[in-house]
């Protein structure tokens, strides 16, 4: 449990944000952080609004909440960064905004932006599934912007000759992954992993 708590706090450490992975994402972000002290006739609202652009890719993946690892297509990233950036600039298009209004809208739009991603990576997932059999999908990591990929197993068989394949393609799927397992990480597969603790698996990995 010690280890595992260490690797979520590793993977949180690392996390960028998955808007922060568009290649457009640093220039328009920078033009909005530039320009937060045209928006507000209130002084109160400019540090506020800074702070949630400053903060804003840490944030969103604190709040994605996903069961799923965070990795999007590079297709439906765009489809996301495309509808931001459009509610983002049309917001600044706007002259002075009475106290709060900004930072509001900002939130606003930061909560959309959530949403919108989580529905981008679970839709692929279910797309992923609706097939039949092993099938993997390229993806960027949402931690830390790196090409990935995702690997699911799709239950859309409609023939038994399809599901003999499908089943006969998992296990081949899972004895190529077990096979490319190094073996000082044996010890910290599933069935090692109910009684380890941090100093186990540390002396584990010490003695390969």
């Amino acid at each position: 449990m010690a280890l595992l708590l260490c690797l979520v706090c590793l993977t949180a450490a690392l996390a960028h944000g998955c808007l922060h992975c568009h290649s457009n994402f640093s220039k328009k972000f920078s033009f909005y952080r530039h320009h937060v002290n045209f928006k507000s006739w209130w002084v109160g609202d400019i540090p506020v609004s800074g702070a949630l652009l400053t903060d804003w890719s840490d944030d969103t993946m604190k709040e994605l909440h996903l069961a799923i690892p965070a990795k999007i297509t590079r297709e439906k990233l765009d489809q996301v960064a495309t509808a931001v950036y459009q509610m983002m600039d049309q917001l600044y298009q706007g002259k002075m905004y009475f106290p709060g209004y900004f930072p509001n809208e900002l939130r606003n739009i930061f909560r959309e932006q959530v949403h919108l991603i989580q529905n981008a990576i679970i839709e692929s997932r279910i797309d992923c599934q609706h097939r039949c059999g092993i099938f993997q999908y390229e993806t960027i990591s949402c931690n830390n912007c790196t090409d990935s990929h995702v690997t699911c197993f799709g239950y859309n068989c409609e023939s038994s000759a399809q599901w003999k394949s499908a089943v006969q393609g998992l296990l081949n799927y899972i004895n190529n992954w077990h096979n490319l397992v190094s073996p000082a990480l044996r010890c910290l597969e599933p069935p090692h992993l109910a009684n380890l603790t941090l100093e186990d698996a540390a002396e584990c990995l010490k003695q390969h």
